[in-house]
């Protein structure tokens, strides 16, 4: 007997009744669940309603019966720890246009086992987890997930609008075990940050089909470049981007030089070892290499008590500090002229590994400057953040085995891919 109270007829909620109001197709009934507690799994029957006619998969358009198939399972969104799983046999049709063909379904792609809300809905997680933990949390297989991924970041790829690129920035990280690089293309500009492109290994071909992607009309619309000093990206960017600055990446300068000073920490330490001197340098690395306002307290003494001593380390140090002057320019002519001071300053050391960043500087003298020119609009964090985010997505799942997969992830965390919309959000 239903409950009755304040005149109303309260009916028992069913689930037919809920899956027709976020689940609902034209054409199709659901027509009755049943619990199997052995399978720990809800099966749900569906039928096409009565007068409807099929649709060719091929062309979508209506087309007289020709057979039907076996009953196949498609994978709907688990509900209170339950499996749900749609029963449907499939019918051919015989379509005027493209022959004997299958039927298209609304809530299935192709030979898919899972539904299209199922696989947004394991694509959502996958990006807050790992992809073994979303398996986990949803009873479903890594396979799963992985395919849920791949239709939404495919889909995504094929939906998005590239719209005019103005500002660009290129890097590489490492992936896999050894010297594997990803060569990664971000656009920078102040409303949209966003993964452009992936290419396998850090090669001027990886980069060029980047350039292939995005076509020659584009590549010229581009205004800003945000790379590192690596020769084939400088030369692939003056060919394609004609027209856009190519800002040189600050983090890349500064990296250079602290290479430069641990290199003549480490040679002068063993000098002072074999010389029979006291070994002041021992456990000064981080003390020479990081910022001033990132010193632990220890680590400021540290440095207090170096600087008392003519090393050649301590000179390099002090060469390194005095070029932050120049990124607090503002006319790219001054900022041009302290780089030649400092560059001057740096040939009469005779630090030799210093000396080798002041040629490279010097070479590379024109698109330093351009990022006066730019404004100081343009800078490698958005890049370096970007990259680290890439890093901990690639982390998070301790790694890819194939290059396929590391794609995928990346662009389904960073990409800001467009979706397939469902008439019920269920995440």
């Amino acid at each position: 007997m239903p409950a009755v109270c304040n005149n109303l007829v309260h009916r028992p909620m069913l689930l037919i009744r809920v899956l027709n109001a976020c689940h609902h197709f034209p054409g199709f009934v659901y027509e009755r669940a049943r619990l199997r507690q052995e399978l720990n799994t809800i099966e749900v029957q569906v039928r096409p309603r009565r007068g409807s006619k099929a649709r060719c998969s091929s062309c979508q358009r209506p087309a007289p019966g020709y057979d039907r198939l076996p009953e196949r399972r498609f994978e709907f969104i688990p509900l209170w720890g339950f499996t749900v799983v749609l029963l449907y046999a499939m019918r051919r049709v015989e379509c005027r246009h493209c022959g004997v063909k299958v039927e298209h379904v609304p809530w299935a792609r192709g030979k898919h086992t899972l539904t299209d809300a199922y696989m947004l809905f394991l694509a959502h997680w996958a990006r807050k987890l790992s992809w073994k933990e979303t398996a986990r949390s949803f009873h479903t297989s890594w396979d799963k997930v992985y395919q849920a991924v791949e239709y939404v970041v495919q889909w995504g790829l094929e939906h998005r609008e590239l719209g005019v690129l103005r500002a660009i920035g290129v890097d590489e990280i490492q992936y896999g075990r050894g010297h594997q690089y990803l060569t990664l293309v971000y656009q920078i500009e102040a409303g949209c940050t966003r993964l452009l492109w992936v290419g396998k290994d850090r090669t001027k071909a990886s980069f060029e089909r980047f350039f292939q992607m995005i076509g020659p009309q584009r590549a010229e619309q581009i205004e800003f470049v945000c790379s590192d000093m690596w020769k084939a990206y400088l030369d692939l960017i003056a060919r394609h981007c004609t027209k856009a600055l190519n800002v040189l990446d600050r983090f890349h300068v500064v990296a250079k030089m602290n290479e430069a000073i641990d290199k003549v920490r480490a040679e002068e330490a063993r000098l002072l070892v074999r010389d029979g001197y006291e070994p002041v340098l021992k456990k000064s690395r981080w003390c020479l290499l990081k910022r001033k306002e990132n010193l632990t307290d220890h680590q400021r003494i540290r440095l207090r008590d170096l600087l008392r001593y003519n090393l050649r380390s301590v000179r390099a140090y002090l060469l390194k500090e005095d070029f932050q002057q120049f990124w607090d320019y503002v006319s790219p002519a001054w900022a041009g002229k302290f780089l030649d001071e400092w560059c001057r300053q740096v040939m009469r050391s005779r630090i030799e590994p210093m000396k080798k960043v002041a040629r490279t500087l010097r070479g590379h003298r024109e698109l330093l400057l351009n990022y006066f020119r730019a404004r100081k609009a343009l800078s490698s964090g958005v890049i370096e953040g970007l990259n680290n985010k890439a890093k901990v997505t690639m982390r998070k799942s301790y790694g890819f085995r194939t290059f396929k997969g590391t794609e995928l992830a990346l662009y389904h965390a960073l990409g800001k891919l467009p979706e397939p919309q469902l008439a019920h959000r269920f995440f």
